[in-house]
């Protein structure tokens, strides 16, 4: 059974989501709430499509069946202009940072700013100077993507995503090709400043047990649903026994094929 369920006020909430490819399903009439104003990750095997779910929170990707509902309204039905006025409350921090290599961390920090803002020059290298602090950048702003460390891309991927404003941050295994150490330097500052800024956000990552130390509630994908969502001190009593596998070695299980019918779950999501 589905339980991707929350009390309170959930910002978003997937209702039946289904979604096929090659004839392979994915989603299964999935359902799911993410609480407000709170970090919920979502784990699950490798290939499973916990990508392919974040894509639909934000409209990059569109379901089958089944409505994805954002504040109420259901973006499943918007047309473009719509969808993007949806999407200006959303920010998004891919696997590889998706910085411009050809600008400088300034340069790729204000391109949001200046492409959908009127502020000033002033006041756009105030804000992003301001945010290059807040992730621990002060005075790297006139290097290059390719002169900084993954750890540094990583930080100045959160910083453009910031830079506007999100009331939605939407991280996809943010800490994907770091070692321990850096990892837990990049979930802490995940942490720090989803606290001091209020958004809410969702995480897709495999670092388990980590998770459980930063996230406000966990869910779990399998076999295209929710099996299991909770605070995550909650999640870890869980009595499901795939769960409770899938916790005790780490997240390291096996595809359940879908890897195979979709593609690797970065190609696909």
């Amino acid at each position: 059974m589905d339980t991707g369920k929350v009390s309170g006020d959930p910002v978003i909430r997937l209702i039946g989501v289904e979604k096929t490819f090659s004839g392979q399903p994915v989603l299964r009439g999935l359902n799911l709430d993410i609480p407000r104003g709170k970090l919920t990750t979502i784990i699950g095997r490798s290939g499973g499509g916990k990508s392919v779910l974040l894509k639909h929170l934000i409209g990059l990707l569109k379901p089958d069946r089944g409505q994805v509902l954002v504040d109420d309204v259901d973006i499943t039905t918007l047309g473009a202009h719509q969808l993007n006025e949806v999407r200006k409350k959303f920010a998004m921090l891919f696997q590889g940072a998706a910085l411009f290599d050809s600008l400088s961390v300034f340069e790729n920090v204000a391109f949001p700013l200046r492409e959908k803002t009127a502020l000033s020059e002033t006041e756009i290298e105030q804000k992003v100077r301001a945010m290059l602090e807040e992730v621990g950048l002060p005075d790297m702003g006139h290097k290059f993507p390719a002169e900084l460390s993954g750890g540094m891309r990583k930080r100045a991927g959160l910083a453009r995503a910031l830079v506007m404003g999100p009331e939605i941050m939407l991280f996809d295994e943010p800490t994907t090709g770091l070692d321990p150490l850096l990892a837990r330097t990049i979930h802490d500052l995940i942490v720090e400043t989803q606290r001091r800024f209020g958004f809410t956000a969702v995480m897709v990552s495999h670092e388990i047990p980590e998770v459980f130390g930063i996230s406000d509630y966990v869910a779990m994908l399998l076999d295209g649903v929710i099996v299991e969502m909770a605070t995550a001190k909650e999640f870890q009593r869980t009595t499901h026994p795939v769960v409770r596998e899938f916790i005790n070695v780490g997240g390291q299980c096996e595809s359940s094929g879908i890897a195979a019918a979709t593609g690797t779950e970065q190609s696909q999501g």
